[in-house]
């Protein structure tokens, strides 16, 4: 169960760096007006959206699932928290298909945002890892 728990943890941090990383290369993105530094960035944006962010969240719920399936949802089925934290879950999940979309505009040279909108949206994923781990961790309810 250790190895789960680790593997699960080792995506969960891949799967937040690249949610942490994104929106900063909007960031730049939304800034940038010219050709070559808005070519860079869409590669940058795609291979960190899915060669990295989407290995990280499917392998995150992959270990986070064998692991409430082997031993925890037994365990924990009637704790408050567990249900929050998987209620985080999903919302981040939509926050990481919102990125995909986000970068889909970008692709297409259809961004409407400005480098201020992605600034603000770049906190978004630290509010979720910190009521994540909090749950996980000190499992309040």
């Amino acid at each position: 169960m250790l190895w789960l728990k680790a593997l699960h943890l080792i995506f969960m941090v891949t799967w937040f760096a690249g949610l942490f990383y994104l929106p900063r290369l909007f960031v730049y993105h939304a800034m940038s007006d010219d050709a070559i530094s808005n070519e860079r960035f869409k590669v940058m944006e795609r291979k960190l959206y899915f060669g990295i962010m989407t290995p990280g969240m499917v392998a995150t719920w992959l270990f986070g699932l064998w692991m409430l399936h082997s031993y925890a949802w037994a365990a924990y089925a009637g704790s408050g928290w567990l249900h929050v934290k998987l209620a985080l879950l999903l919302v981040l999940v939509a926050y990481h298909i919102l990125c995909g979309v986000w970068l889909q505009a970008f692709k297409q040279d259809r961004n409407t945002h400005s480098h201020v909108y992605y600034r603000w949206m770049n906190e978004v994923p630290v509010l979720f890892l910190v009521a994540i781990v909090i749950l996980a961790v000190v499992r309040p309810f």
